[in-house]
């Protein structure tokens, strides 16, 4: 019994040579080169992740809230542009059609007039698009090219690893375990880093194209509500009234509300 426990204590005192942290030793200055280029491309893949996410929830929210909830509610275009909160994206093609709509009058030709009025317009969903689309070329990237540089790590752990058989002259475990290890570490920590840009590249442009979508139609409206000087406007839901409570009598009996 007690020569069992002092071998099993004489086996966990015996150094794992085949770990991640002896794998990256041996793989040398080029291995830790490459984990440190894995690493800044998965903490900037969450960076763009977080950032991008909470700038596209609060476009939405205020699409909700204030385009849909206050800005038609109004009684004019510009009526409607105080009742957006400054610098938001619906706010800068209100005044971007605002501004439009001043210079408008002072063309001759109202075809052409009319072409220019819709290319402003055009002009402020593209600076927005591209300003909400930044740092997602980012996550492509990553998401292209982190299996490839996981794959060099790759590449490099089996040549030391055919280099180490060579010099032993057998293919012993001892002689192969170390370079084979680091080259599957490579492997995975490629995958691991780029499997959450793709998806994080994809959901986000998924949220962008649905952004694009109420820009387009809200400066749409916009165009045709200016166009028709005031005439078209989109349908918008009045606001839900609350229930008439029931008359109470004298003895405590309640009535129904009249109609």
């Amino acid at each position: 019994m007690i020569i069992n426990l002092l071998a099993a204590a004489d086996a966990a005192d015996v150094k794992n040579s085949f770990g991640f942290m002896e794998a990256m030793e041996q793989g040398g200055p080029v291995a830790w080169f490459i984990l440190a280029i894995m690493i800044i491309m998965s903490v900037g893949s969450f960076y763009i992740l977080i950032t991008k996410l909470l700038e596209q929830n609060k476009v939405m929210k205020q699409y909700k809230r204030d385009v849909q909830g206050k800005f038609w509610q109004a009684g004019s275009i510009k009526d409607g542009a105080t009742k957006l909160e400054k610098n938001s994206a619906w706010r800068q093609v209100a005044d971007d059609a605002l501004r439009a709509e001043d210079e408008h009058g002072k063309m001759t030709d109202k075809l052409e007039a009319h072409d220019w009025m819709h290319g402003s317009l055009q002009r402020s969903e593209d600076a927005i698009n591209a300003k909400l689309a930044g740092g997602l070329p980012f996550l492509a990237t990553v998401g292209a090219t982190a299996p490839f540089v996981g794959l060099l790590g790759t590449v490099i752990g089996i040549y030391r690893a055919l280099i180490n058989i060579g010099i032993a002259g057998s293919a012993s475990i001892d002689k192969v375990a170390g370079p084979v290890g680091e080259a599957l570490i490579m492997t995975a920590i490629g995958l691991f880093v780029a499997v959450p840009a793709v998806f994080a590249y994809n959901w986000l442009q998924s949220r962008n194209r649905r952004i694009a979508e109420a820009l387009s139609s809200f400066s749409t409206d916009i165009l045709a509500n200016i166009s028709s000087n005031g005439a078209v406007r989109p349908a918008v839901k009045a606001p839900a009234r609350a229930a008439a409570k029931p008359a109470t009598t004298a003895g405590g009996a309640q009535t129904a509300p009249k109609a």
